[in-house]
């Protein structure tokens, strides 16, 4: 199985399917088109009768540099944009959570608000050690509706949640393992490689045994977030029109605009 997008590559490594966000120009920074592809590849691997296990990772330098700048200067004045936004993240989060297979994140390089909300999202979490987690959201005027209050609390203590979700701080991997948020450091050249290996580790496990014993955690990963999803999406929706957020993210796109980009620089 190989499907091939312009934002997304969806390709077979035997009974592994190896998933990738393909904007390695825009350091994978997420679109409308990558937010749609993000909310329905995890219902087409589910039914993918082949498939035994997913790697998550992506093209280029960056695994997600979160959402891409102009598509979130769209949302300040298209309220319809805004209600599909939150309906897509919902999903995102659902979908990822009852996912049947396992899913290894292999975080190739920085990681950031919702780059690093679908990371943490995954069942397994391998880091470059020069990667890096960050969720910037509140940096930005808005309230990490993604998947931080929904993800961040399960894995961390809730004084460091509110350190980095408060600040916005990066996470080197190291930190990222230390505190729960990443399983371990791999030399960058290596990740992919150790990514497959366990991988295929897991998909060779008795399918039913571990399906189970996933859709069982999943069912506490629900029942624990439920309301705080709930509540972070809405608030989300909310900043989206928020002065400080058109402000900060106005300021933010004109100052990248005048940078040159990842393909004009390597």
């Amino acid at each position: 199985m190989t499907d091939v997008s312009p934002v997304m590559t969806v390709a077979a490594d035997g009974d592994v399917r190896i998933v990738t966000l393909n904007r390695p120009d825009r350091l994978n920074g997420v679109s409308a088109e990558l937010h749609l592809r993000l909310s329905q590849v995890w219902r087409e691997l589910a039914e993918d009768a082949g498939a035994r296990a997913v790697v998550l990772t992506g093209a280029g330098r960056a695994f997600s540099a979160g959402g891409d700048f102009d598509h979130l200067l769209r949302h300040h004045d298209d309220p319809e944009l805004r209600e599909r936004s939150i309906r897509l993240d919902r999903t995102i989060q659902t979908d990822m959570i009852r996912f049947p297979l396992p899913v290894v994140a292999a975080v190739n390089g920085p990681a950031v608000g919702l780059g690093c909300s679908l990371a943490l999202g995954c069942d397994l979490v391998l880091m470059a050690e020069d990667a890096y987690l960050a969720d910037p959201h509140i940096s930005v005027g808005l309230v990490a509706g993604d998947g931080g209050v929904t993800l961040w609390p399960l894995l961390t203590s809730l004084l460091r949640v509110k350190e980095y979700l408060f600040t916005g701080d990066r996470i080197p991997a190291a930190t990222a393992v230390e505190l729960g948020l990443a399983n371990r450091t791999v030399p960058g050249p290596d990740l992919m490689g150790e990514a497959l290996t366990l991988a295929h580790r897991l998909a060779a496990q008795p399918p039913e045994a571990l399906r189970a014993t996933k859709a069982a955690l999943a069912a506490v990963v629900e029942q624990v977030s439920r309301g705080g999803m709930e509540a972070a999406l809405l608030a989300e929706r909310s900043t989206m029109t928020s002065p400080d957020h058109i402000r900060i993210v106005s300021d933010l796109a004109a100052r990248a605009s005048r940078r040159p980009s990842a393909a004009e620089e390597g």
